[in-house]
């Protein structure tokens, strides 16, 4: 190994192999969570390593797609931090370059890097995926891997064992703790720069000259979780939030920091030290040269708990599982599994703060607007999950999703530290056992708000993430505009709906004609995206939507085949309306309105409908309709209203029969591949239909063109006689009728997921601009709340 000081040698593990790689151009160093060029170890390790072998250090920053939980939230304040990575590497002359996984730009660009280097140095982390990831790395490439511990200021190789109580952690580490805390840091400076021969197999991101909105839209993430606008990414942030609770408050944190009406009087470093953005090193230093009770009880939290976390994922290579907790917690949550619950919530109803309770729901509302929760709240806020789940398994799902999608500082060893602290790991059994619990330590909803003003805390986590939150109008019920809506509404903005039907809805409609009942619009819907996946598990777990089992089939020269398709078919119940009905529950909609036009005000638009009973106004206006109906409101804006116009939309004539008996054909639904109709379902097969045999029949959409001004009774007669010549069944229904959709499908998509001009503050979103499918419109309404989220601030 190549020789280096002790204080960066006992930091440092050979991954494989030691010797530089023959022929190598440069040492490499993957920089992913100490996201700082200032007392990083695992720099200084690539820069004495460079010395060593006469080569330039090139620093490697990228941000993928893939890490569990992506989001708008997670991407925005790494990208921020990375912007001030890259700033100060310049000023230390130092080869920086940042890669952005986005549509055009996805290559295996690490491994091709690596495949160049002499040396690989990258930062220890000791959690998934970055663990994996790393050590999959040292298998493949010719360099040797070395992983640098830039987290803890006692190394966590020098650890000997995961401890399981914090005392004992305590007590083992105390002399290596106490060498180390004083210790000053002195960076070191490059010698080389990088070689002409280090030529990119990408672009680097200039991300001083960029839009990081514009950036984290392009991805394909979870555009739901918004950016926190008063906690943004970067060392300099950072290290300004850290030296105003230094200078300001340190000294009473002792006396404060259970006091979850006064958030200030915590740090709220942890997502600045999760991203390595800030030294622990340097906050260790200063809080320890100030003194006091304050800085003694900081310390503890910062050196005890928070690295005694890091050594135990460390030597626990099962930290993410129930199988890392203590053996009598396994056994006592084991013991109460069947045990009687209160509640079990959904993910969705936990996820948005919709349990009824007041101190439970405002914590997770900290989650989801702010991005954080104070850990006196947190312990609690944990540990009713208990009591609302299945049992220790969905309890434990539920933490680290809730906690991981939602918390700046998620994902790291601390964070599965905190979490497991809920189910009893770092802590002793305690007597009696109670119900559910067993004997983990209870920490009651009741009882803690007991010592909590809930209400007033309630008011402070609910608050908006900016001081003057803009009034945001949607135009359009359907399924985007909700989605939409409420992804806005969830962050804590002032959101209202306006619709010119008599439900929400859309296309996902519902018309009953007793004993009929017909979903004439959208028959049915899939999921193809892990986003709109976890909804549709919440929503079946609810019994909001169901599959539908019925038997589907192709109709076409060759005669009738079975339908190869491996994706379930979902639809809702007892109608398709049912998940439209859902979304819309808490939102403010004017139904019955039609919107005529946008008028520039004072600041924003004022809102024309005639029907209106008062004139609406709206600092910001999106529009969910069809293109067309969306670029007449757009007179203001020709940008966008270009943008539309060539989205075509095919119609659709959509029949409705009912019939006394039922009929005799093979199959529930068929897709047609020639003649006037496109589809036929027997609507009576879904799940929850109980009235009579009901069939819904679609017309192909150049027939539907072609017929589009007919009167709907004249339609009847022309899909009547064509579903029987199809099927060869001769049809009497007892209940006919036929309904226009005139914009239905969209024949050439836009070809990106929403529209946004935030200096007009004018955004469109649809199905049409993705494809005509019930997931295209839920991601569609999704990105263009994410752009809404991501223009505050």
């Amino acid at each position: 190994m190549f020789c280096l000081p002790d204080d960066l040698g006992e930091r440092c593990r050979p991954l494989g192999g030691t010797e530089p790689a023959r022929h190598g151009e440069f040492v490499l160093y993957w920089m992913h969570s100490a996201c700082r060029a200032h007392e990083n170890p695992a720099l200084d390790t690539a820069l004495l390593v460079s010395r060593a072998v006469d080569l330039p250090v090139l620093v490697y920053h990228a941000l993928a797609e893939t890490y569990p939980y992506a989001s708008d939230r997670h991407h925005t304040f790494i990208l921020e931090g990375a912007r001030d990575v890259q700033a100060e590497m310049a000023t230390r002359n130092i080869e920086y370059v940042f890669h952005l996984v986005r549509p055009g730009h996805r290559a295996p660009f690490l491994r091709m890097l690596a495949e160049r280097a002499a040396v690989v140095v990258t930062e220890d982390m000791p959690v998934e995926p970055l663990r994996g990831w790393t050590e999959r790395l040292a298998k493949i490439t010719p360099a040797p891997v070395f992983a640098v511990d830039t987290a803890c200021v006692v190394p966590m190789a020098l650890t000997k064992r995961a401890y399981d109580r914090a005392f004992a952690f305590r007590k083992a580490t105390e002399g290596l703790r106490t060498e180390r805390l004083t210790r000053p840091y002195n960076d070191l400076q490059p010698v080389h720069s990088c070689s002409p021969r280090a030529a990119l197999p990408f672009e680097p991101v200039d991300l001083q000259t960029v839009s990081i909105r514009d950036l984290v839209a392009s991805c394909a993430i979870d555009h739901s979780v918004g950016p926190v606008p008063h906690t943004r990414g970067g060392t300099n942030a950072g290290y300004e939030r850290w030296h105003a609770f230094r200078d300001q408050r340190l000294k009473r944190y002792a006396r404060d920091r259970n006091d979850a009406l006064r958030p200030n009087a915590v740090s709220r470093m942890s997502a600045y030290l999760h991203f390595g953005q800030v030294s622990p090193f340097r906050l260790a230093r200063e809080a320890n040269k100030l003194g006091g009770d304050g800085a003694a009880k900081f310390l503890d939290e910062l050196l005890i708990w928070r690295e005694l976390s890091y050594a135990w994922c460390f030597h626990r290579r099962d930290h993410s599982d129930l199988t890392a907790l203590p053996k009598w917690a396994i056994e006592t949550l084991n013991e109460h599994r069947g045990d009687a619950r209160a509640e079990h919530f959904s993910w969705e109803k936990l996820a948005r703060a919709r349990t009824g309770e007041p101190l439970w729901d405002a914590a997770q509302q900290s989650l989801v607007i702010h991005g954080e929760l104070h850990n006196n709240v947190r312990m609690t806020w944990g540990k009713a999950l208990l009591h609302w789940t299945e049992g220790p398994d969905d309890c434990w799902q539920k933490l680290v999703d809730l906690n991981h999608r939602y918390a700046l500082d998620g994902r790291d060893p601390n964070s599965y530290g905190g979490l497991l602290w809920c189910l009893g790991l770092f802590d002793r059994p305690f007597s009696p056992p109670t119900s559910v619990t067993g004997h983990v330590r209870a920490r009651s909803l009741s009882g803690h708000a007991r010592r909590l003003d809930v209400d007033a805390y309630a008011e402070w986590t609910s608050r908006p993430a900016i001081a003057k939150p803009p009034t945001i109008a949607v135009v359009g019920a359907g399924l985007a505009g909700l989605v939409c809506a409420r992804v806005l509404q969830d962050h804590g903005l002032n959101v209202s709906l306006i619709d010119k039907g008599r439900a929400p809805g859309g296309r996902m409609s519902r018309r009953r004609a007793e004993p009929f009942a017909f979903d004439h619009g959208a028959q049915y819907f899939t999921a193809r995206k892990p986003v709109f996946r976890r909804y549709i598990e919440s929503w079946r777990s609810d019994g909001i939507i169901d599959v539908w089992h019925g038997k589907t089939v192709t109709i076409g020269p060759d005669g009738l085949r079975p339908l190869d398709s491996k994706d379930e078919r979902y639809v809702g119940i007892p109608g398709m309306n049912a998940l439209a009905r859902h979304l819309a529950a808490d939102l403010e909609i004017h139904l019955g309105t039609e919107v005529s036009g946008l008028i520039p005000a004072e600041a924003g638009w004022r809102i024309d409908a005639p029907n209106m009973a008062e004139s609406k106004r709206a600092d910001l206006v999106l529009l969910a309709t069809p293109p067309r109906q969306a670029a007449s409101l757009l007179s203001r804006a020709p940008t966008l209203a270009d943008r539309l116009s060539g989205v075509d939309m095919h119609p659709c004539w959509a029949v409705m029969l009912g019939f006394d008996e039922r009929l005799d054909l093979p199959f529930d639904a068929a897709k047609v591949s020639e003649g006037p109709l496109a589809w036929l379902a027997r609507n009576s097969s879904k799940p929850m239909r109980e009235g009579a045999e009901s069939w819904v029949l679609h017309a192909d959409p150049g027939w539907s063109r072609s017929q589009l001004e007919l009167e709907a009774d004249d339609v009847l007669p022309h899909i009547k006689r064509a579903f029987s010549e199809l099927t060869g069944v001769s049809i009497a229904p007892t209940f006919a009728k036929a309904h226009r959709w005139r914009y239905a499908l969209a024949s050439q998509p836009l070809g990106e997921a929403c529209l946004f001009d935030e200096d007009l503050q004018l955004g469109v979103c649809g199905d049409w601009c993705l494809a005509g499918r019930v997931e295209a419109a839920f991601h569609s309404g999704m990105a263009l709340a994410g752009r809404v989220l991501g223009s505050l601030g």
